[in-house]
C-alpha cells in the first residue's frame, strides 16, 4: 500500500474508534464509488462515500445516516481552498444521496425515516496545525452549495477532533478503572423540551452531530446514577458557569442522589475557581434550599488527562499488508 493510502487511512481508522464511543454504528460498505445522479451539473460520474454511520434522532422517529469525507492532511494542507473544495464536493454527494436508489440500498434500513447529512472529517496526521480553522469556512458560499433543503454539512476540523478524541479517551480510561459501567449501560442525555419531547429515550443513545459540537457533552448511566458533563468552554467567568448551572437545575440533571461531574481540556488558569464562585452565587441568587446546596456543593470538577493522536504510516501499512 502506498504511503498516500496510508495517511488516507489515519482518518478512517480515528473516526472508527472515535465515533463508536459516542455510540455511532458503522453501515454499508467502505470507499464506495456510487454513480452520480445527475452528471451534467456535476460534472462527475460518481460520487464518493468513505463510510457511512448512523444513530437514531432523540426527538423524532427517524435515524440519521451521516455520508462522511474522511480527510487526512498534514498541516501545510489544511486551507482555505483545499475545505472549499471538499465542503462543495460532500454537498454534490448528499444532494445525490437524497434521490440515489443505489445509495439508499446500500446504506439506509427499511421501514425507518431516514434523515442524511454530510460530515467532512479533516484530520490533522502530523499534529502540527496551530491555526483558527472556522476561518478557512470563510470562503464557502453556503447559499450556493448543492444541498437538499432540510438536509446539513457539519465540518469537523483538527481542534474539533482533537476536543471529542479527548472526550473519548477520558470515557474509555473511566470504564477501564471502574469508574463507569459498560458502553451498552451508558447513553447520553437529551432532556424533554417544552416543544419537543424526548420520544425514543430507551433507543436513541447516541451522541448527535448537535451534541458533539455543542460546548458540552453529557453522557449519561442511569443504573448507576451518574451524569458526567464534558464541558468545551475554557471556564473565564462566572456568567459562564452561571449559564452551565442554569441549565442543569433547569433540566433537572442534578436530582436524588445522582453523580454529577464536570471534565475539562485546556480551560482557563481560574476555571476552578469561578466556578466554584458561579456555586455560591447561584445558591445566594436563587435562596437555594438545603437539598439544593447539597447538590450543587457535592458536583465534582476536574481535568480530563490531555492526549494527542497521532498514527504511524509503518504501522498502518503493515496492518493492511
Amino acid at each position: 500500500m502506498s504511503e498516500t493510502a496510508n495517511i488516507a487511512k489515519m482518518a478512517e481508522k480515528l473516526s472508527k474508534e472515535l465515533f463508536s464511543e459516542f455510540n455511532w454504528e458503522q453501515v454499508g460498505p467502505m470507499n464506495w464509488n456510487w454513480p452520480c445522479e445527475d452528471k451534467h451539473r456535476h460534472n462527475t460520474n460518481t460520487h464518493p462515500s468513505d463510510v457511512v454511520f448512523h444513530y437514531n434522532e432523540p426527538y423524532m422517529n427517524a435515524r440519521t445516516f451521516i455520508n462522511c469525507d474522511l480527510k487526512s492532511y498534514a498541516r501545510g494542507s489544511i486551507n482555505a481552498g483545499s475545505v472549499r473544495v471538499a465542503v462543495e464536493s460532500l454537498a454534490r454527494s448528499l444532494n445525490c444521496a437524497e434521490k440515489s436508489m443505489e445509495w439508499q440500498r446500500k446504506y439506509v434500513h427499511k421501514n425507518i425515516s431516514p434523515e442524511i447529512c454530510g460530515l467532512l472529517f479533516i484530520y490533522n496526521h502530523d499534529g502540527e496545525y496551530d491555526k483558527e480553522f472556522a476561518s478557512l469556512l470563510n470562503g464557502v458560499k453556503h447559499d450556493k452549495l448543492d444541498i437538499p433543503k432540510k438536509s446539513k454539512i457539519v465540518v469537523m476540523g483538527p481542534h474539533d477532533i482533537h476536543w471529542l478524541n479527548n472526550v473519548r479517551h477520558e470515557i474509555v480510561q473511566m470504564r477501564g478503572t471502574g469508574h463507569l459501567p459498560p458502553r451498552d449501560k451508558c447513553g447520553f442525555f437529551y432532556p424533554h423540551l417544552v416543544l419537543r419531547k424526548n420520544i425514543q429515550f430507551e433507543k436513541a443513545r447516541a451522541a448527535t452531530l448537535e451534541m458533539l459540537t455543542a460546548p458540552w457533552i453529557i453522557l449519561t448511566a442511569a443504573e448507576t446514577k451518574q451524569h458526567v458533563i464534558f464541558y468545551r468552554r475554557k471556564g473565564e467567568s462566572v456568567d459562564e458557569f452561571l449559564y452551565l448551572i442554569d441549565y442543569l437545575m433547569h433540566y433537572q440533571v442534578l436530582t436524588g442522589e445522582t453523580e454529577v461531574q464536570i471534565k475539562t481540556l485546556d480551560s482557563a488558569s481560574n476555571a476552578a475557581a469561578y466556578f466554584g464562585k458561579a456555586v455560591d452565587q447561584y445558591i445566594d441568587e436563587c435562596e437555594g434550599s438545603p437539598e439544593m446546596k447539597k447538590q450543587l456543593k457535592a458536583i465534582k470538577y476536574g481535568q480530563i488527562n490531555h492526549v494527542q493522536t497521532k498514527f504511524s504510516e509503518l504501522e498502518i501499512g503493515m496492518e493492511n499488508g
